[in-house]
């Protein structure tokens, strides 16, 4: 991904009229400039060139931009490439303040997709998957959820995928993303999963960056073994489940957190679409990050009901009160698992489950001391024992105050009581070293500008776009080549060149990312009244536009004493204004505005 503001470097620096005019012959005509328009055929020149703007546009057949779309739509270029060849007459390195991983990070994902359709193919071969499919459904996991989970199999060969790396130059970036390593003796490599079922673990935009396998049919090794961590794959950051949970979390504001794979697949396949399962880590300050993207007001611990459970919960519970969470533990019956349960009491019995379930610090304190201010002396002590790793998370403030002054009434002790009992705990210092996401190396890169926010109206165009390709081929008046935002540009330009929206949204800044994720939620389904919204978007950025364009004419041209005092210049606004107004006539009435489930102008809520 080129960065924005050299994009807006190229631009600002490029010679529109210079670039243009080695096309069409361009005649000047006050600020601006004019000629026949490349893009239809025509007598008359209604195309224009307006160097200060740093546009063009015609009134006949519509076209307007910039550089780089110009030389998209006249040389037949992608995005990405017309910028590459602006900044290479320019002089200006596009190249050399990417992230250095970038490349690496490209070649470790294209190897991450090749495995997962090569596990993903193998489960579904008649002879060769027929016990991984077996396992699968004694699991109570039907066909269909095991193909939206895209779940695999990697049988006992030894060199099968590293053989297939090999045959397709990728065996370095298989190394890399942890799929093959290195003999223990000789040469050559050896594949890390055999004889396991594949899970695939998933970034939020549905892309595979790493997988979990399941040993079947043998008890030679770990019953799991998962990938390690890469340039793509931050297990504290990533939650398993998250791309099939987001949008039911949105809705539901609310989350349910599993600790094992099946937990999260067991439950979706009975309708409970809001649950995630951690990648076999404790829960980060990321991991809650990732949910209050989403907007997970709430969330709920769904884990085994025996002394494990129990245990995870208390080891859940130090991340969950430093950040003050609005966190509940739903209690499982002894000896069921989330995925066990959900299969014998479907849906209705998961939901009754979450409402009986209550916020952490009460299932902690019953837990610890179940006769609160009844207890014995010596029981408290140990209680506030088993409490203090938990406290100990809690940075001073308003939660930790909070936090004494509960478990104090619970005690029956006095605030000031617990807090001198506690006052020596401070929360453990983070890890120093970097992510493995970001391993050391050169110096790092200066930091670059801050991304401007997308503008609303460009960012439902494109998350519409995303949302059904189709529409593109219905924006007869091309708004494509009027966004003014590069983030936005650059997303829709990697989804329609074949890579797909789930790469445009991993590659796309965060910024970019939350507008379009937040767009999408507003959006219908793809259908009749996304298409008319979508009409309505083009209606309104169009019509913005020109009136932009009018109220400047006016402001020019307001000045003029009278019809024999106009200059060259004013005669050549006037005619555009004209034209404008022409323009504005057509955009209303064939894009004319009907009922829809979205609003054009709505903003973020």
């Amino acid at each position: 991904m080129i960065p924005e503001h050299k994009i807006q470097e190229v631009l600002e620096r490029v010679d529109l009229v210079a670039l243009i005019g080695r096309h069409v012959e361009l005649k000047k005509a006050g600020r601006e400039w004019k000629g026949r328009c490349p893009f239809h055929q025509e007598k008359t020149p209604s195309f224009y060139v307006v160097p200060e703007k740093r546009f063009y546009f015609c009134h006949g057949c519509r076209a307007s931009g910039d550089a780089v779309s110009f030389v998209q739509r006249y040389l037949g270029k992608t995005f990405v490439d017309a910028v590459k060849d602006l900044a290479q007459e320019l002089g200006i390195d596009v190249q050399g303040e990417e992230d250095p991983g970038v490349r690496e990070r490209q070649r470790i994902k294209e190897a991450t997709d090749f495995a997962a359709e090569h596990f993903r193919a193998l489960l579904w071969q008649q002879d060769e998957g027929r016990a991984a499919r077996a396992y699968v459904a004694s699991r109570g996991v039907s066909e269909e959820t095991a193909m939206a989970f895209g779940l695999g199999w990697a049988p006992n060969a030894w060199t099968l995928l590293a053989d297939r790396f090999q045959k397709q130059g990728m065996l370095e970036w298989g190394q890399q993303a942890g799929l093959v390593t290195p003999r223990n003796s000789g040469d050559g490599y050896i594949d890390f999963f055999r004889g396991r079922l594949i899970i695939p673990i998933r970034s939020p935009e549905g892309r595979a960056i790493a997988f979990g396998g399941r040993l079947v049919g043998s008890d030679d090794g770990p019953k799991y073994l998962n990938s390690r961590e890469s340039r793509i794959y931050n297990k504290s950051e990533t939650l398993f489940g998250m791309n099939q949970a987001r949008d039911e979390i949105h809705k539901r504001k609310a989350a349910i957190l599993v600790e094992g794979y099946f937990d999260c697949i067991g439950l979706y396949q009975v309708g409970v679409r809001n649950s995630v399962a951690l990648c076999s880590t404790n829960l980060t300050p990321g991991h809650l990050q990732v949910l209050r993207r989403v907007e997970a007001k709430r969330l709920f611990l769904l884990l085994d009901g025996d002394k494990a459970g129990l245990a995870a919960v208390e080891r859940l519970a130090g991340p969950l009160l430093a950040a003050g969470a609005d966190a509940r533990v739903a209690l499982l019956p002894q000896g069921d698992d989330p995925d066990t349960f959900a299969r014998r009491e479907g849906l209705e019995g998961v939901e009754r489950l979450l409402e009986s379930a209550q916020p952490l610090t009460t299932h902690l304190f019953t837990t610890v001391l179940p006769d609160g201010t009844r207890s014995p002396f010596e029981e408290k002590m140990a209680a506030l024992d088993r409490l203090k790793p938990m406290i100990a998370q809690v940075p001073p403030g308003l939660v930790r105050k909070d936090l004494f002054e509960a478990l104090a009434t619970w005690f029956g002790w006095t605030a000031a009581i617990v807090d001198e009992s506690l006052r020596n705990l401070r929360p453990k210092p983070g890890p120093t070293a970097a992510p493995a996401s970001q391993p050391a190396g050169p110096a790092r890169q200066p930091a670059r500008p801050p991304e401007k926010a997308p503008p609303w109206l460009e960012t439902l165009y494109v998350a519409s776009v995303l949302r059904d390709s189709r529409l593109l081929a219905r924006d007869t008046f091309r708004v494509c080549d009027e966004l003014s935002h590069m983030g936005l540009r650059m997303a829709l330009a990697h989804a329609t060149s074949g890579h797909g929206t789930e790469d445009a949204l991993y590659e796309a800044s965060d910024a970019v990312k939350r507008a379009v994720e937040e767009a999408w939620r507003q959006l219908p389904e793809p259908g009749m009244v996304l298409e008319q919204d979508f009409s309505n978007i083009c209606r309104e950025i169009m019509v913005r536009r020109i009136d932009e364009r009018l109220i400047y004419i006016r402001r020019a041209t307001e000045q003029t004493a009278g019809a024999f005092d106009l200059t060259e210049e004013t005669r050549q606004l006037l005619a555009e204004r004209v034209e404008l107004l022409a323009l504005k006539k057509r955009v209303l009435e064939e894009l004319k505005p009907g009922s829809s489930g979205t609003k054009a102008p709505m903003q973020p809520v």
